[in-house]
Formats: structure tokens, sequence, C-alpha cells
């Protein structure tokens, strides 16, 4: 399966490990995740009670950049049944007064970091580090919000790889984050995802016209995003590490939307699946306990030929691919030619439908790089083309007109 990334701390070099584990190293968080969860992430019905976007708690964290002040938050968003949900993120806000109408919010949304609870991103021991940008964006003066998406942190399981799930939370915390002191109350923000995060911030650029007119999104951009699932998925089926996350993929849609796995999978891989379902990534060594707990879908897996053609799975997978966005958002898109994981090929068809619906892309293409390394290469372009549209600069187009 091609897609979903590390968003690693230091990049991995090949030659470190087995090549059976690369592309797992690449799907997953490899940056620290505390397994160690508080009552901060627990909290009664009761306090369901309130708007998309509003907060339930905060408590401050230590180690952002710059003096900057981190809050770990609990804040109201929409679940996929269209009632009330806790999520969890955190919010970096740079010291200092804000300017006049509030400081400029980015949204960043996490890569793959697991479908339990315990995997949040906000539990990291290097969350700080995993945030691509966060040092430059403190710096230019913007807050910058990290959901950790639904299931995350707050009660499961996550909704993994679906897109309107994850579009909410990337917007309520923006919402969320405006409240909290020294933000100001800013209106303008901007997405930045990597892989699933790419796939997140553009769904988030889909809807958010829509779900929060009262704010003004000013610009997305995505570094090697998730786009067309079933493509994707049909890529890499036969490989470990399109095993390892159709399974959590699988687990996860069965729960959520109540697809019957058991039409699909061979009832001998389930405790393989369930307990891959279980596990976090916070370091190499866990790649090789995942590479073992994943050992038996080699033998024993699927028991169709083509999941991507089987319903409910299908149509699924075609609902939460991305789709154009209204043509006044502008999209920055960065894609590694080395990518193995989602290819090239599958970001310029991306593109190009944007183009045909009237959108303004900037398209980097990063030579030489793999999916992994896709947002941290991107990193500066991304920030200066964020910078530019909170500027109010004409965005730049690289569509054939």
């Amino acid at each position: 399966m091609r897609y979903f990334t590390a968003n690693c701390v230091r990049p991995w070099r090949r030659k470190w490990m087995p090549t059976a584990l690369v592309a797992i190293a690449v799907l997953i968080v490899l940056a620290g995740i505390a397994s160690a969860q508080t009552d901060f992430y627990k909290a009664p019905e009761s306090l369901l009670a309130g708007a998309p976007g509003t907060l339930v708690r905060q408590e401050p964290m230590d180690g952002a950049p710059l003096g900057a002040s981190a809050y770990r938050v609990l804040y109201r968003s929409t679940g996929l049944n269209g009632r009330p949900i806790f999520v969890s993120g955190v919010v970096i806000v740079p010291k200092g007064a804000p300017p006049p109408g509030g400081r400029p919010i980015v949204a960043w949304a996490h890569p793959t970091s697991g479908i339990v609870p315990r995997c949040a991103p906000s539990l990291a021991i290097f969350l700080f580090q995993q945030i691509q940008g966060l040092r430059s964006m403190i710096a230019r003066g913007f807050v910058v919000a990290a959901t950790d998406y639904p299931g995350l942190g707050a009660p499961g399981p996550h909704p993994y790889l679906v897109g309107e799930s994850e579009g909410r939370a990337v917007i309520d915390i923006v919402r969320a984050a405006r409240s909290l002191p020294g933000a100001g109350e800013g209106k303008d923000f901007t997405v930045w995802g990597h892989s699933q995060g790419g796939q997140a911030a553009l769904f988030a650029g889909m809807m958010a016209n829509a779900y929060a007119p009262e704010l003004r999104l000013l610009g997305v951009a995505a570094a090697a995003p998730a786009t067309e699932l079933a493509t994707l998925i049909s890529d890499d089926i036969n490989t470990i590490g399109g095993k390892n996350i159709t399974a959590m993929t699988l687990w996860s849609w069965h729960r959520v939307y109540g697809a019957a796995i058991d039409k699909l999978v061979d009832a001998r891989a389930m405790p393989a699946i369930d307990k891959l379902a279980q596990e976090c990534i916070e370091g190499p060594f866990d790649l090789i306990v995942r590479q073992r707990t994943g050992r038996p879908l080699e033998q024993y897996f699927l028991t169709v030929p083509d999941p991507t053609k089987t319903e409910p799975w299908s149509s699924l997978l075609e609902q939460n691919s991305t789709g154009v966005l209204p043509p006044e958002i502008p999209i920055f898109l960065a894609q590694g030619t080395n990518d193995q994981i989602i290819r090239p090929a599958v970001t310029q068809d991306y593109m190009d439908r944007l183009c045909k619906a009237g959108s303004k892309v900037r398209m980097v293409m990063l030579s030489g790089i793999g999916h992994a390394r896709a947002a941290q290469a991107s990193t500066m372009a991304a920030v200066n083309w964020l910078t530019d549209r909170f500027a109010g600069k004409t965005p730049p187009d690289d569509c054939a007109r």
C-alpha cells in the first residue's frame, strides 16, 4: 500500500534496517510515543454540550521552542454520526502580545501514529520535533494547532484515513486555538500536513467554507498526500508494509463504519490484526516487533483477490479519497521523485484535477526524495508559501492554462 509516513526527527537511512522494514518505517511516526495516558483525556459526557471547536480543558506543556507557550487541549468536535465528540491535541502560541486582529494560525495535520488512544501525538516525547517547520512558524508569529484526530488521545477507535473525521478535527482545533492566551482570536488560518496528514489537510480545505464560515482559510499545503486510496492500496497490497497498513484500515473501518471485516479477512489472520491495531511505534526496535506481529499475515490475510472491488469497502475508499477544493483556496503540493509509498504520478494526477477545477496550485517536485522525507525536504518552501498567504500575496500557479 503506497501511503502514510513517518515524520522522523532524523530521517532513517535504508542501510540501517532490513529492506523488509523500510515499508513499515515510512508509514508510522517514528518519534517517541509516550504510552502513559492521564485523566486529562477523559471527560464526562455532560461536558459534550457546546459548539464544535470550543475548549473543554487545557493544561500547559513544557519544551516548546523560542519561548512559546504550549497547551495540551481537549476540545469539542463532530463525529461521523453527527454527534459531538471529544478530540485532543496541542496548540503552540508565540510569546508576546498578539497583533490587532489576532495571530495567524497554522493547523498541522500529522501522519500516521497508530489507531488506538495511546498513540496520540500529544503524548509523544518528541512532539515538538515532529511538527515540521514549527520553529520557523513560531518565529514568524504563527499559532500552530496540532490535532490528534478523533480516537487518538480521546476515546477511540480512531477513524483511520477517514477524511471527513480528520478534516473536522483539523478545523475545530483552529477554533479552539483562537481562545487560548496570546492567540488573539484570529480568524485567518492555513493547513499543513504530510501523508495521512496531507489527506486531512485537503479534506479540511474541501469542507472549511461550509463547516466553519466564521473562519477564513487562506491556503492548504500537503506533502505526499494520500489522495486516491483504492489506487494506493492496490499498489502494495502484497508487501509487508501494505499488509500492515491495510490491516489497520480494515480494523478501524470495521469499528467506525460497521463494515464486516470477516467478509474479506481470513479468520486465522485476526489475532495478528488485533495485535497490530494495539501497537504504536516509538522507535526502531518497535518496528522489528511490529514486523514479527504481522508475520502471520504473509500466510493468511485476505480471502478476496482485490478488496478495493469489494463492497462496502470500495465505496468507503472512494468516499475517503480527496476531491477538489473550492477554486479560491490556493494549494501547495510537495512530492518526492523517489517516493515508493505515494507514487509521483498519483500526486500529479491529483494536481491535474485541481487545475481543471480552477485551483491555483504550486507543485514542488523533490528530486531524489522518498516518502518519509517529503515534509522535511519541503518545509521551508511550504512555510514560505504559507507566510505569503497570510501576507495576501498573489498565489503562484503551476497549472498549464
